[in-house]
C-alpha cells in the first residue's frame, strides 16, 4: 500500500445546528488541507448531529443538510473529505457518508446495518443501504463504512474481499463504562481478521443523555493501535498510513472512575452550553450527592458559574451547614443561605385543619423537599440559572426521592450513577485535589427530614441495594435469580417492588447522563401501568 496522509476530525456537533456543524467541518477541511492531508474523515451524521430523531420528519431539515453538503464539497480540493450526512433517495432517508473530491460529491455510501436496540432507533427513520463501496483516494483503495457496519464481521470482510487497503468507519458511538476498551478490541479484531488498515472516526460531545467519547483511532492490519485521539475532547488527528517514521505517543485511555467522571463532566458542560445556559444552581445539603454534583459542575463550567444554595430547616445539623460551606470554599463557588423554616411552617399551619387528628408522616417530610425545590426554581426563573438535580441511580431506582422536591431540576448529572459509585467518584476526585470534605464522605447518608434520620432507616445498605439493583434493573434478572446470588428473599422482594412502583416518578424526572449500558429512559422503557411482578 502506498502512503496516505489522513486526518480524523473528532468534532463536537450540535443536533439540528446544520450551519454550526458545517462550520466545524469547514474549519477541519481547511486545517487538514494546510497539513497536506489526502483524506479528512468526519463522524457519522456530522452535518445534522447525532441522533437527529424526529427532526428527520421535517423535509426542509433534510434539504438544508443536503445544501450544506454541496457547499462543503466545493471546499474539498487539495484534501478529499468523507462527511456524514442524511441522504434522500426515492422517498427514503439514508444514514450516509459522502466522499467529496475536486470540489464535488463523487461517491455516496449508505449505512447497511441499522441498530435498533438500547438507545438506537435507526429503523424508525432510515432505510438500509444495500451495496458496499470501494473507491480510490490518492491511489489507495478504500471502503467506507458507518458505525454498526464494522461491529458485525460480514461487512468488513466483504470490503476486504474487494482487495481494499483501508476500511474507514465514520461513527457516533455513545459512551458507557468500559465501552472504549470493548470498541477498540473489536476494531483491532476486525482489522487483523481481514488484514486491512482501519481508520475509525468517532463523534465527541454531549447530546441530551448521551455522551460520545471520541477515541478515534488508526489500527494496523496486525491489529495494533498506531494512533488514538483524545477521550472526551475535540481533536484533529493527523497521521500517515502506514506511518513513515516512529509513531507519536498514544494517549492513554482513561478507565474506571476517571472515565466516568470525564463523561459526566463533558455531558454536563455540553448540555449547559448547547441549551444556552451560562450558570447552574445546586441545593447543597451537606451530603455526598450534592457535593459531587457541585464538584463536577465547577470542573465542567468553572466555579464562577456555579451557585450553591443551603436551605436549612429545623432538622438540619450544624455539621451539614459547616460541611457545605467547606465544600463551597474548596471549590470556589458562590453560596447562598435561605432558610425553609418560615415557608415550611406556613404550609403546616395551612394544612393543620385538614390534617387534624392525623400523625406526622412522610407527608411532612416531602413538604420540606418541595419547599426547597420551589426556592431553587425561583432562583432559576429570576437569574436564568439551570437547576441541577442531585439524585443518583440508587435513589431513583427505588423512588427514594420526592417529586417536585429533590427531583426538581433541568438536568441530573448523577441520574445513572449508583450510590456506591458516587462515593468512588468522590474519592477519585479528591485524589486530584481534596475538594470534597472528608466528613461528607464518611458521614451516614441522610435526607435530614426528621430527627436522627438516615437512609438506612428505609433502605438496605447501599452495597447490598446496588447489587440487587444491578441484577434487577441492568441485567433484567428475576427476583428468584437475584436471591440465588445470596440475597435475602424478603429484601429482594421489597427492592423489586419499589423499583416497579417508582416508574411514574422516573418518567417525570429530568434528563441525566447515561454512563451504564442500561440507563433509565431509552435503554429501559417500562410501562407505568404494569402488573408483571417477577
Amino acid at each position: 500500500m502506498r502512503g496516505l496522509r489522513i486526518a480524523l476530525a473528532q468534532i463536537d456537533t450540535v443536533v439540528g445546528d446544520i450551519e454550526g456543524n458545517a462550520g466545524l467541518v469547514s474549519e477541519a477541511i481547511s486545517r487538514a488541507s494546510d497539513a497536506g492531508v489526502d483524506l479528512v474523515v468526519f463522524p457519522e451524521l456530522a452535518l445534522t448531529g447525532y441522533p437527529p430523531e424526529d427532526l428527520l420528519a421535517k423535509t426542509h431539515f433534510v434539504e438544508d443538510n443536503l445544501k450544506a453538503l454541496e457547499r462543503l464539497a466545493a471546499e474539498c480540493k487539495s484534501a478529499a473529505g468523507l462527511i456524514g450526512f442524511v441522504d434522500l433517495g426515492e422517498g427514503a432517508l439514508y444514514n450516509s457518508a459522502a466522499l467529496c473530491e475536486a470540489g464535488a460529491v463523487t461517491h455516496v455510501y449508505r449505512k447497511r446495518l441499522l441498530p435498533n436496540y438500547g438507545v438506537f432507533d435507526e429503523e424508525r427513520y432510515f432505510e438500509a443501504g444495500q451495496a458496499p463501496l470501494t473507491v480510490k483516494v490518492a491511489g489507495v483503495r478504500m471502503a467506507p463504512t458507518i458505525c454498526e457496519d464494522v461491529w458485525v464481521p460480514g461487512v468488513a470482510a466483504e470490503a476486504a474481499a474487494d482487495d481494499v487497503d483501508l476500511v474507514v468507519n465514520v461513527s457516533a458511538s455513545p459512551f458507557h463504562v468500559g465501552k472504549g476498551q470493548d470498541r477498540e478490541a473489536m476494531l483491532r479484531t476486525r482489522a487483523a481478521e481481514n488484514g486491512v488498515w482501519l481508520a475509525y472516526c468517532n463523534l465527541v460531545g454531549g447530546q441530551d443523555e448521551l455522551v460520545f467519547d471520541g477515541r478515534s483511532a488508526i489500527i494496523s492490519p496486525e491489529g495494533e493501535v498506531v494512533a488514538r485521539a483524545s477521550s472526551f475532547a475535540e481533536e484533529l488527528l493527523v497521521t500517515e498510513i502506514p506511518p513513515s517514521g516512529p509513531p507519536d505517543a498514544i494517549p492513554p485511555m482513561p478507565l474506571g472512575e476517571e472515565e466516568v467522571y470525564g463523561a459526566v463532566r463533558l455531558g454536563l458542560k455540553d448540555y449547559v452550553r448547547k441549551n444556552g445556559f451560562t450558570d447552574v444552581v445546586i441545593g447543597l445539603s451537606g451530603g455526598i450527592d450534592s457535593a459531587l454534583t457541585a464538584a463536577i459542575a465547577a470542573d465542567a463550567l468553572g466555579p464562577e458559574r456555579v451557585h450553591g444554595v443551603m436551605m436549612p430547616s429545623r432538622y438540619s445539623s450544624a455539621g451539614s451547614i459547616a460541611d457545605s460551606l467547606a465544600l463551597a470554599s474548596n471549590l470556589g463557588i458562590e453560596t447562598l443561605e435561605i432558610s425553609i423554616e418560615a415557608p415550611f411552617q406556613a404550609l403546616l399551619d395551612s394544612l393543620a385543619p385538614v390534617f387534624s387528628g392525623r400523625k406526622s408522616d412522610v407527608t411532612e417530610e416531602n413538604l420540606q423537599a418541595r419547599v426547597r425545590g420551589t426556592l431553587l426554581m425561583a432562583l432559576s426563573n429570576k437569574f436564568g440559572w439551570l437547576v441541577l438535580a442531585t439524585g443518583n441511580k440508587s435513589e431513583l431506582s427505588v423512588g427514594y426521592s420526592t417529586l417536585y422536591g429533590d427531583m426538581v431540576g433541568g438536568f441530573a448529572p448523577l441520574k445513572d450513577v449508583f450510590k456506591t459509585r458516587v462515593y468512588d467518584l468522590a474519592r477519585w476526585r479528591n485524589t486530584e485535589a481534596e475538594v470534597i470534605p472528608r466528613a461528607i464522605i464518611e458521614k451516614p447518608p441522610s435526607a435530614e427530614l426528621k430527627p436522627n434520620q438516615t437512609d438506612q432507616d428505609t433502605l438496605p445498605s447501599y452495597e447490598v441495594l446496588d447489587a440487587i439493583l444491578a441484577g434487577y434493573v441492568e441485567s433484567d434478572l428475576s427476583a428468584e435469580a437475584i436471591v440465588a446470588q445470596g440475597h435475602d428473599p424478603e429484601m429482594v422482594e421489597n427492592v423489586c417492588r419499589m423499583v416497579d412502583s417508582a416508574e411514574y416518578k422516573r418518567r417525570q424526572g429530568p434528563l441525566g447522563i447515561r454512563v451504564t449500558p442500561k440507563a433509565f429512559g431509552k435503554d429501559r422503557r417500562m410501562p407505568v401501568t404494569n402488573r408483571y411482578r417477577r
